[in-house]
């Protein structure tokens, strides 16, 4: 893990661990459960490509291959077992195109460091910048920042900056000799290759399954990350509670509670819902109000007005504010 557990009380953490010794989540059925519906899903709808015709097969695929970026992301976590090389294993194959499981792996759980959580150049997930990266920035580029901080530009753009970003980190690290880097991106070419072969046996053309498929499912993932994080003093209050609707909480593995997840990482995604629900109140005083009432807010409220994810507000500051609270027994634990 790259970040320690913090539980609201000790009666929390008893009850937790009290619901990780049941069966059901000490042997993650739902997790393994969920490992055989996406692979099998996912091989069906290729093997059946041509029976069940694009305009069946796209939408599903999209599905399933969305939800794959969700189950990569909690193989990284450790579920659903406690071999690493076993859950790499399940996450490995590039059946979202874009990103070696490994650097998503590294990128991923440097960005668990909560202390760092938004802050550019420490958080590589973070979509704010520099104050001096903002203001060296051209008019246009500006405009197209704005742009991707609106919900729709988001799906639109997001994905394909985001793969601009990626590829010039690939040949950065290519010309730096970070052959650790280059490994990763040299194996998931290989694997690549080979399935885009397999699918176009079965009628799926690379090129429309990059269009069609891999990059409308990426720009799904951009929806439950669109306002994940935002810039405050206490590190808490920058995760997002976000009570979804069943449809957005399954393909997103419940992902939506974000800040319960950054608190507890260990948690399967399956208990998510439950431990928020079971700690509401106090998970939102946590978050100081970062409550969103599903992601058709997010819709409703920045289809046309964007988020303030610009110049971050207090980037130069490194060290965590630390706010003292007297409701609630905070206790932190490292695994």
């Amino acid at each position: 893990m790259a970040s320690s557990s913090f539980y609201l009380s000790a009666r929390q953490r008893a009850d937790i661990a009290s619901r990780s010794a049941r069966f059901w989540w000490r042997l993650e059925i739902p997790t393994w459960t969920l490992i055989a519906t996406v692979y099998s899903g996912w091989f069906a709808l290729v093997y059946f490509w041509q029976d069940l015709g694009p305009w069946i097969a796209t939408p599903a695929l999209i599905w399933f291959t969305t939800w794959y970026m969700s189950l990569q992301h909690e193989l990284i976590h450790g579920h659903p077992t406690r071999k690493p090389w076993l859950n790499q294993l399940f996450g490995t194959l590039p059946l979202a195109v874009w990103y070696p499981y490994g650097l998503y792996r590294d990128s991923h759980l440097q960005h668990h460091r909560n202390e760092h959580l938004t802050l550019p150049g420490d958080d590589p997930e973070a979509y704010y910048f520099s104050r001096a990266s903002w203001e060296s920035l051209s008019p246009a580029m500006k405009a197209i920042v704005r742009l991707r901080n609106t919900l729709p530009g988001r799906m639109l753009i997001g994905p394909l900056l985001d793969i601009s970003a990626t590829l010039t980190g690939a040949l950065t690290a290519l010309l730096r000799g970070e052959w650790r880097t280059v490994g990763m991106w040299g194996f998931h070419g290989v694997l690549l290759a080979g399935l885009l072969f397999w699918m176009s046996l079965h009628g799926l053309s690379a090129g429309y399954f990059i269009l069609a498929v891999s990059y409308p499912a990426l720009s799904l993932t951009k929806v439950r990350s669109f306002y994940e994080h935002r810039a405050e003093h206490s590190p808490q209050a920058r995760s997002t509670l976000n009570e979804a609707g069943f449809i957005w909480r399954i393909l997103f593995l419940n992902l939506n509670y974000h800040l319960v997840h950054h608190d507890l990482p260990g948690v399967p995604w399956f208990s998510l819902r439950r431990v928020y629900f079971a700690e509401r109140e106090a998970y939102i005083a946590r978050s100081e109000g970062f409550v969103v009432k599903g992601y058709r807010q997010w819709f409703r409220q920045h289809t046309q007005k964007p988020v303030s994810v610009e110049a971050h507000p207090f980037a130069s500051i490194h060290e965590p504010v630390q706010t003292a609270r007297s409701d609630y027994n905070y206790q932190q634990e490292t695994p």
